[in-house]
Order: C-alpha cells, then structure tokens, then sequence
C-alpha cells in the first residue's frame, strides 16, 4: 500500500525526544538550559503527557535538584515526604517485619504520582521552549546514509484490512540532527535500533518484571502518611523472584503494586493472580477494608542493570534511561536515573553542536560513566541475578554479603538470562488455582482495565502482531498451555473453541494497556508490539 501514498509533511529540529517520561523531558529541558538556540521537539504516543507513565513511585530528588536547584518536590501535586520505611518477609499467615535494606531507605525521598511528575516536567519544559506534541505514536525509524536522522509517526485512520478508510491521515517525519529515544522499558523502536545497529552485543540480555499497580483511596483510620511498606515472600513460590510495595500518600491514598519476575519457570503463574490474591493476606487484607479502589495499569520494568546496558549511541542519536535500561532494581528505582541520563545526554548533544557536529554523541557514553549514574548501577549489579541464581533465600545472602561485606566490589560480575526461554513446559509444570475474584478485595482483568481507561480506535490492524500465527496454537499451546493469557494483566490473550477441541488464540488488542509483557516473554519471541494508533491505549489519571 504505501508505495501509492502521499509523501508525508516533514518538520526539522535540532534535536528530537521520542517519549515524554522523565528522562526525555529532562533531557529536553536541559537542552534548553544549555543552549536555547537549539530546536527541541518532543513527541509522545499518549494522549497527554503522563497518559501512559506508571510507577510505584518514590522519587529520589537527586536528579531533580540537579536540574531545578531551587525546585521544592513537595510542591508537585500529591507528592509527600516518605516518614516511614517497613520491610516484611510474608509465609501464608505470618507476616515478619525485617531490617529495611540499605537501598530502600527512604529518608529524603518523596511518594509520588510519577504521572503528575511529568506533566510538572511537561510545564516546565513548555516554559523553556521545548515544542511538545502527545498523541504523535512513532512508528518508523528514519534511516539515511547509515544514520538515524528521525522518526515517522504511523498513518491515521488505516482500517483492520490494511485499507486506508475515510478518515486517513498520513503521518508526518520528524526529522532532526540527533534523536535521543526516551520510550521507556521495551520500546518498539529502541527494541528496532538495538537490532539493526547491534548494540547488544557486548552486554548481557536485558531481563524484566512486570509490575501491576492499582490505586486505592483507603479510610482515614487506616491511613498513615508517608508509608513505604514492602514484602517479599508469599505467594510466590521460592524459584520466583517479586514482591509488592504499598505507598500511602496525597490525602487517604495508596498506591498497591505487586512485581514478578518474568524469568519466572511454571507456565501457569499469573502475575495478575498473584497480585489480587496478595490481598487476602491476614496482615495486608486489613489496610483496603472499606476502601476504594480508583485505577488499574501495568507496565514492564528492566531489571537487567549494569551488565545488560547496551551501547547507547548510533549515528544520529542515542538512548536515555529505561529505554537503555537504567533502573536500579534493589533501590525499586529508575527515574533518578532515567532522568540523570537525559541530562548527561543532552549536555553531550549540546556539546556536539558547539563543536563539530559528529555523526555519533560516543561521549554520552564516556560522560555517563563518569557521572553517578554509572557507579550506583555497577555496586549493586550482583543483587538481582543472584535471586535468579540462587532462589529467594540464596539471593537473601548474596544480597546481604553484596552489601555489608564486598560492597558491591566483588571480583565477579553474575550473568543475566533472557526471560523468554525460562519456561518449563506445561506436563512438567503445577497448575496454579487462583481464588474467585470478590468484586471487593479482588477483582477480575476486564474489570481492572476498565478503571484503566484504556481506548483504541477499533477499526485498525492489530498492534499485537503473531510473526508465526501457526506458532499460537503448535507451540504456546500444545506444549506451554497459552501462557500469553495469564502473563498479560488486560485479558488482550484469550483461547476459544478448546471444549470444542479446536483451540484458537484470539487477540482483544483493544485491551491492552501497553505493559509489553507479551513481547518480552513469548516463548519463541513469536509476538511483536508495535505502536497503535496515536493516543490509543491508557488513559492514567493523576495520583497513578
């Protein structure tokens, strides 16, 4: 079809952000601070700024105060100072407060909404100059001459035959001197870069978790300002690393999430089971009585670290934060360090100008080293794969010698795994049995995503695209048992005709929540998401 279309209108920067998270607008106000001369354009697939931003989050300011000296994060709105840390070890009907480890103390940091974050990043970047653009969903890499030199939004109003229909619109270029992507964890087209400019290859395979969250307003009498509590523990089993935090925050509010692992092994576990019945603990089951729950969302996060970092620069651009993977897992913390890296970015490019325009920023690497970033990512690169390693209690004391004895100087460096191959098949595996959903305390997925807020337009082809349909059926299903229909937290996978005897996946694109888990786990690597049409997805209030 598109050899008979139109060419697209083009627009020319001098610098392109692909993603209005916190390590693109940092790195767009920082260029800004810079040098205001330079063009800076940021583009987001959401339809407003923090549409498609989930965390827990507690908010280090470390990298905040860096680029507002005089910035008071309590003013963000529901932001509030973290007073009280707690970390417990959960068996079926205990609960066993432990030693808060030193990486998750909290004192100076901030409970937020990472959502309000940003759209305070958004105004202040607006404030400098940046030109910002939501619901422009990048779709193409544009690459000339061995070099990045932008993006191309998708075409609108494309009909699930591939036919443009009446509404068609088509997409436009950006194009720019340098592109820093900014996408976040799995982005469809870093995920493109990493491939085509093999930037992978001296590093180890990126790992991830997911996280599911869900935000209560819960009665005043069990509300306790400034709360961080975290558990590990039940019900996961041993083999299978994740745990859950719970914030208390704003004015009754609280912010509940469970993260599993997705190198997990048993095909049956579901990370959206796990979390609601989480919930029915005796010492957890007592904070959400008569409370509400007001949104739902989920979203992958890297946990790979130091050693799964790729090489972040490419003709024409480079990558920032969760889209490189810089999150610090044991910290439970990634946008001190997603938005440090759009900062150090931004000064390479900034610098790039001055000087004489290189086709490759190959200093952001070396000033990123040398900034904090890199030897906080390095200390603590033993502590999550030694859970993968050597299971939970095992992790526990290599986490433990890691931090009081070697300090994050041990002589080695432990492997990190790609998670899609971990699966056990389905006759060597125990099914699970999750409780029935009481509409109360636990809920079901069609339900979850519905306080989501998620919309696609539903005359469009499926952004969730089978590169072997066969593969659906001959593989995840024969041999895993459809493992894609409880590892997706928005019920997008769904098997029909099997008390016919005749299985086939059927793919409810329209509710997917952007969490890119199904691309990171597919057994065959057989599922790949691509961006739906601009604004299409969540819809995230503020307070997520």
């Amino acid at each position: 079809m598109s050899e008979h279309l139109e060419p697209r209108e083009a627009m020319e920067f001098d610098v392109l952000v692909v993603g209005a998270g916190p390590g693109g607008l940092a790195a767009a106000i920082r260029l800004k601070q810079i040098n205001p001369e330079i063009s800076v354009c940021v583009i987001e697939k959401g339809s407003e700024v923090g549409a498609h931003i989930l965390s827990g989050a507690v908010l280090e300011p470390r990298a905040l105060l860096e680029l507002f000296p005089d910035c008071d994060p309590s003013l963000i709105a529901l932001s509030t100072p973290v007073v009280e840390d707690k970390f417990m070890f959960l068996t079926e009907t205990k609960a066993i407060t432990m030693p808060t480890p030193p990486q998750m103390h909290n004192h100076g940091n901030y409970i937020v909404s990472l959502g309000n974050v940003v759209r305070w990043l958004g105004q202040q970047a607006e404030e400098t100059g940046v030109e910002i653009y939501p619901g422009f969903a990048a779709a193409e890499v544009l690459v000339e001459d061995g070099r990045v030199v932008g993006v191309a939004t998708g075409d609108m109003g494309i009909g699930k035959d591939g036919q443009p229909t009446g509404n068609f619109t088509r997409g436009i270029e950006l194009r720019a001197t340098y592109t820093i992507f900014a996408e976040g964890c799995r982005g469809s087209l870093s995920k493109q870069l990493m491939k085509n400019f093999n930037l992978n290859e001296d590093n180890d395979p990126q790992t991830y978790a997911i996280g599911i969250k869900e935000l209560w307003e819960i009665k005043p009498e069990k509300f306790r300002k400034g709360l961080t509590l975290h558990t590990i523990g039940w019900p996961l089993q041993s083999d299978t690393y994740g745990g859950s935090f719970m914030y208390h925050f704003g004015e009754n509010l609280m912010a509940y999430g469970y993260v599993v692992g997705l190198d997990y092994a048993n095909p049956f576990l579901s990370p959206f089971g796990e979390m609601q019945r989480f919930k029915m603990h005796p010492a957890i089951a007592p904070y959400f009585e008569g409370a509400k729950r007001i949104s739902y969302g989920a979203r992958a996060l890297n946990e790979g670290g130091f050693q799964s970092l790729p090489k972040l620069t490419f003709p024409g651009g480079v990558l920032i934060g969760c889209a490189a993977g810089t999150l610090n897992v044991p910290k439970i913390k990634g946008t001190h360090t997603a938005m440090k890296s759009g900062m150090v970015a931004a000064e390479a490019i900034a610098a790039a100008f001055s000087g004489d325009k290189p086709a490759e920023v190959t200093a952001y690497r070396d000033m990123l080293k040398a900034s904090w970033v890199w030897p906080e990512l390095h200390q603590v690169r033993n502590i999550r794969p030694g859970f993968a390693k050597f299971g939970l209690y095992g992790g526990l004391v290599n986490a433990a010698i890691e931090t009081y004895i070697t300090r994050g100087k041990s002589p080695w460096t432990l492997k990190n795994h790609a998670d899609y191959n971990q699966l056990k098949k389905a006759q060597d595996s125990q099914p699970i049995n999750y409780p029935k959903p009481d509409g109360k305390l636990t809920f079901d997925r069609l339900s979850s995503v519905f306080l989501s807020n998620t919309n696609h337009e539903e005359n469009q082809p499926a952004h969730l695209q089978l590169i072997d349909p066969a593969k659906a059926i001959a593989v995840n299903w024969n041999e895993y048992r459809s493992p894609e229909t409880r590892y997706c937290p928005a019920g997008v996978y769904e098997i029909i005709g099997e008390e016919t005897g005749n299985p086939q996946l059927q793919i409810n694109a329209q509710n997917c929540v952007h969490c890119k888990t199904c691309d990171i786990k597919d057994p065959t690597q057989n599922i790949n998401w691509v961006v739906p049409e601009g604004a299409g997805g969540p819809n995230y209030p503020g307070g997520m």
